[in-house]
């Protein structure tokens, strides 16, 4: 089984699993404190009343509207020096790290679907061979945490046109080695910072951060770059993902 060239560092990850695991309480505590104050207005159980998930779906359709209405194509984020970079970086899921499946390296492919000329799957050594591009952005959760991170790996819109993807469509959907799906808006996709990161900090991803390819862009918060990318499809037919099922905005521009 192929692994990343250098050794997860164990006691790092320990750590990680310490920090998910008071993220997820707070988060609990947040959710049940947003739903009680609902459920006080409605005077009933918000998970049981459609009109009142109905109304919250049409505001944060609204929020997606109003947020890509003002996205700025070319308008570059902050970027940062490289002693601010977290290392490892911030492990995060919707599972705890020791669900984390490893890939195997040497049998992974990227697979190519929808609008794109060329649909040949593409390995994980095809894809070290692409010109890199490095950032340094902060990665900004929805729970309210951030950090600085370092990636490199193939420019997006470099990698869309050389396969001949239609950049005039719509999204780009991912597909994930977790079944976690994402997409993204096309000016998103094509970005200058948008990138299909292979390596942190100069090394090539561990397992536990999205090995061997995960979507990095600086436009938008953390819950839109996925991770363990298996899929990747050109489409103009917008699809429900993993989060946006759950009431996220799809947008989640920052």
């Amino acid at each position: 089984m192929f692994r990343p060239t250098k050794p997860i560092d164990q006691s790092g990850l320990t750590e990680h699993r310490a920090l998910v695991e008071a993220i997820n309480r707070r988060g609990v505590l947040r959710g049940a404190v947003s739903l009680g104050a609902l459920t006080m207005l409605t005077g009933c159980d918000v998970s049981e009343n459609d009109s009142v998930q109905q109304a919250l779906r049409t505001v944060s359709a609204w929020n997606d509207r109003v947020q890509e209405a003002i996205f700025r194509p070319h308008h570059l984020a902050p970027t940062y020096r490289a002693s601010q970079v977290a290392k490892p970086p911030r492990f995060n899921a919707h599972f705890s790290i020791d669900e984390v499946k490893p890939i195997d390296g040497v049998s992974w492919q990227l697979e190519l679907a929808g609008r794109i000329a060329d649909k040949r799957s593409w390995t994980a050594q095809q894809l070290y061979q692409l010109p890199e591009q490095e950032i340094i952005i902060r990665h900004v959760c929805v729970e309210g945490w951030d950090y600085i991170g370092q990636w490199s790996g193939p420019n997006l819109r470099a990698f869309l046109e050389r396969v001949g993807a239609d950049l005039t469509a719509k999204y780009i959907y991912f597909i994930c080695n977790d079944d976690f799906t994402e997409s993204i808006d096309m000016a998103t996709a094509l970005h200058p910072q948008t990138i299909l990161a292979t390596k942190y900090a100069g090394d090539r991803l561990a397992d536990p951060f999205g090995y061997p390819l995960r979507l990095r862009t600086s436009t938008k918060l953390g819950y839109k770059n996925a991770k363990w990318i298996k899929a990747i499809e050109v489409t103009n037919d917008y699809r429900e993902t993993f989060w946006s099922k759950q009431g996220f905005n799809w947008f989640a521009g920052i």
